[in-house]
């Protein structure tokens, strides 16, 4: 078993020694900060955001249907737009973090500007002013007041910001809390992001259900008023837990060392390799007192050229060294993760494709089914994806509780299978739900036609909103895969400096998908009307083919599958040598004494 750095010395069990600090700037006491005594407040806080965030974007495409009247195919675009904005400012925010603001900091301020564009979206629905219509006015007219219109954008686009800074450093903040180099503290960590969508998905749960509910039988303003009374305690609570944090300072721009590499490694193009990569420079171990190693890697063998000393009297070289002309072995390594992640993040886009692209649909397909459930209740649309919610929290439940300690003892992994491997299986998982989607939708109008001609009826067809259960039950397995394991790639490969960063690059993956999505269906839209003269995605979706739309995106998820296998089969995962330890991100340890 690995010991505690010294274990020769009893006090430095005691102390943290990993590079953070406490919130009075001093080396952490183990037993007084960090773990899971900190960890709740993040997770409590996690819980209060996704419990909003659901509830709005869920409900989002009916909000902009029914309230400003938008047409399906605009307001699919702006969900898909919103979405993707949101999550894709991460990237903004976390390098801030990183770089300048640190993660506590910026999440504090973040959630500042969550919160006032709660306050907005409240305001919008209870001062008349900024109402929808005047009392009245909605009978005689189709079009929304654009007062309204341009409060709510802006109360959206604000949750976007807000977004932008709070999710990247948030669970990022909450990881920091494991100590890397302390056996037990780590194995916590490996649990810590499967609890934390756990807690995710109850705050999907109740928004899906209790907020929507809310939204339409009571009222919008309703349901944002708790929305942010909600955010507001939670805040609070979250700043209370200071005392128990451990706190990573902000170190400068992540970005600028792996500039150093690269342009060192263009200055040295010209030189010869060593004989033996131990020739390669690196900083002395005993003048590094904290942060990790990285162990030297094979792949992309150009760089290493950044590493080589070409002074012969290299004996003062630590205090010379000019970090455009000569780098570490750890910063060349550095690089190569960052670069290696980039055909994973590229494999990774047709998964956000179809986690931004079905709900969208669904609610719409949902609104047009038979909602009751008994005599009296009418269950909303988006209330379908509580089935996705509960999926991901019992997946998750077994996959922590039962499949990985039987999985450890069969592969001697520290995770029960390597992080790519849980990945593509939840990407298995999304194919199959994109097959059943198909299927239900071509039974969906097959019921539509036939109840139109048969009947000459109006509003919701026969068909119970039930048969979108399966699909959503699967995509929530999927979710309980590839989510949780994306964000564990992430943040876990990414270079230490770069953990707020490399949570908003797994959030990319869902807004880059967002944005792809739109781009498919105008590409789907444009050629589909130009070759049948009649659109798979019209503007109702009685009128469409989603069915086709998404055996397309089956097709296409199983192709990209095809690439991710072979990605992943090829990837080298990070190589961290901790003080007589070598821990290759997913082999388990080996001695090198």
């Amino acid at each position: 078993m690995e010991q505690d750095m010294h274990p020769s010395t009893g006090n430095e069990k005691r102390w943290v020694h990993d590079s953070s600090v406490d919130h009075e700037g001093r080396v952490p006491l183990r037993a007084s900060t960090g773990v899971w005594k900190a960890s709740l407040f993040v997770i409590a806080m996690e819980f209060s955001e996704r419990l909003t965030f659901f509830g709005i974007a869920s409900n989002l495409i009916t909000y902009l249907t029914i309230v400003l009247h938008q047409d399906l195919r605009t307001a699919v675009k702006n969900v898909n737009y919103w979405t993707g904005v949101t999550t894709t400012m991460p990237l903004a925010g976390g390098f801030l973090a990183d770089a300048y603001a640190g993660r506590f900091a910026m999440i504090l301020l973040s959630s500042l500007i969550y919160l006032m564009g709660l306050s907005l979206f409240t305001m919008s629905q209870f001062i008349p002013s900024l109402k929808p219509c005047h009392a009245g006015m909605c009978q005689h007219t189709q079009h929304p007041r654009t007062i309204h219109e341009v409060v709510f954008f802006i109360a959206i686009y604000c949750i976007s910001l807000g977004t932008g800074g709070f999710k990247p450093c948030l669970e990022s903040f909450g990881a920091d809390q494991f100590d890397d180099d302390h056996l037990e503290e780590r194995k916590k960590k490996m649990s810590y992001f499967n609890w934390w969508n756990f807690s995710l998905s109850w705050g999907l749960l109740l928004g899906v259900t209790v907020i929507v509910y809310v939204q339409e039988k009571v009222n919008w303003g309703a349901a944002t008023l708790i929305l942010t009374i909600t955010m507001a305690i939670t805040i609070l609570i979250f700043y209370v837990g200071k005392p128990y944090y451990r706190y990573r300072l902000p170190e400068g721009s992540p970005l600028t060392p792996l500039l150093q590499v690269l342009v060192s490694a263009i200055r040295k193009r010209k030189l010869h390799y060593p004989s033996n990569p131990s020739l390669l420079y690196e900083v002395p171990r005993s003048e590094k007192s904290q942060g990790r190693f990285l162990c030297h890697t094979s792949r992309l063998r150009f760089l290493d050229k950044a590493a080589i000393i070409e002074d012969k009297e290299n004996t003062s070289i630590q205090k010379t060294r000019n970090p455009w002309r000569l780098a570490t072995v750890t910063k060349v390594e550095e690089l190569k993760l960052v670069l290696g992640m980039i055909p994973i993040w590229l494999s990774s886009l047709m998964f956000g494709v179809w986690t931004v692209q079905g709900p969208s649909f669904c609610v719409k397909q949902g609104a047009t089914m038979n909602r009751r459930i008994g005599k009296n209740l009418d269950m909303p649309a988006a209330s379908v994806f509580a089935v996705n919610a509960i999926a991901m929290i019992v997946s998750v439940t077994i996959y922590e509780k039962f499949l990985v300690p039987f999985l450890r003892k069969v592969t001697g992994n520290e995770r029960g299978i390597k992080i790519l491997q849980r990945i593509g299986l939840g990407m298995i998982f999304s194919i199959l739900s994109m097959v059943v989607a198909a299927l239900v939708e071509m039974k969906r109008l097959k019921t539509v036609v036939e109840e139109e001609i048969i009947g000459g009826r109006k509003g919701p067809i026969s068909m119970s909103l039930f048969w979108l259960a399966p699909q959503n039950l699967i995509l929530g397995i999927a979710d309980g895969f590839t989510l949780v394991g994306l964000q564990e790639y992430f943040y876990d490969q990414v270079p230490d400096s770069m953990r707020s960063l490399g949570i908003a690059f797994y959030l990319s993956v869902i807004g880059a998908g967002s944005f792809l999505s739109s781009f498919l269906i105008i590409v789907v839209d444009h050629i589909t009307e130009r070759v049948t003269g009649k659109s798979w995605i019209g503007k109702d979706v009685n009128m469409s083919r989603l069915d086709n739309f998404f055996w397309f995106l089956a097709a296409l998820s199983a192709l990209n599958l095809c690439v991710y296998v072979f990605l992943a089969s090829k990837y080298t995962y990070k190589n961290v040598e901790r003080k007589g330890v070598v821990h290759e991100g997913d082999k388990g340890m080996e001695s090198i004494a």
